[in-house]
């Protein structure tokens, strides 16, 4: 299992991580989702891992990955 992590602008409240919950879990082979509002980062825990899904996934919520 591989694991990554996101900065992640634009989440404010408890709906945000919600949405970024949704959406990257419904990435196929992710298998864990952790988000840290205060930080502003995006833990994702994935076997296999597809980087540029969990991207897309993350802008379909609503927010901007940087970096």
């Amino acid at each position: 299992m591989s694991v990554s992590t996101y900065t992640v602008t634009g989440m404010t409240c408890g709906h945000c991580v919600s949405s970024i919950k949704e959406e990257v879990g419904e990435v196929p082979g992710v298998t864990g989702v952790d988000v840290d509002l205060a930080g502003g980062r995006v833990e994702v825990f994935a076997d296999p891992f597809d980087d540029a899904a969990v991207r897309a996934a993350i802008q379909v919520a609503g927010y901007q990955v940087v970096g």
